[in-house]
């Protein structure tokens, strides 16, 4: 054989090996998962923070207004 045909043959393994490999690909699913995961929870602490934080005032207003 040729060393261009033994180069290609190593080359072409190479990648064979590498595409039998999933632990790079599960990794990068669970990142894109945790990614997604943070953007909605970042969405909704922005979109219902106020509301969240007047719903807690009033309720210790009330609390307050109810001790005396």
């Amino acid at each position: 054989m040729t060393q261009l045909t033994m180069l290609y043959l190593n080359v072409v393994g190479w990648f064979q090996d590498r595409e039998r490999d999933e632990r790079g690909a599960s990794l990068v699913e669970y990142a894109l998962l945790l990614v997604l995961i943070a953007v909605v929870a970042i969405a909704a602490l922005t979109f219902l923070g106020g509301t969240v934080a007047n719903t807690f005032n009033n309720v210790g207003n009330a609390i307050n207004n109810a001790n005396g």
